[in-house]
């Protein structure tokens, strides 16, 4: 049960990471444009 004061607090640093992770891609415009990478895949650029 020791290993709890150690866990929990890692599991919360790391969840409040990936949060700010999140919230930094999300400022940044990382999720602007859905389709377009979609669809470019399927034009030819000849």
């Amino acid at each position: 049960m020791d290993v709890l004061v150690y866990l929990i607090p890692a599991a919360l640093f790391l969840g409040l990471m990936g949060l700010g992770a999140f919230f930094w891609s999300l400022k940044s415009g990382q999720f602007e444009d859905l389709d377009g990478a979609a669809e470019r895949i399927l034009m030819d650029d000849d």
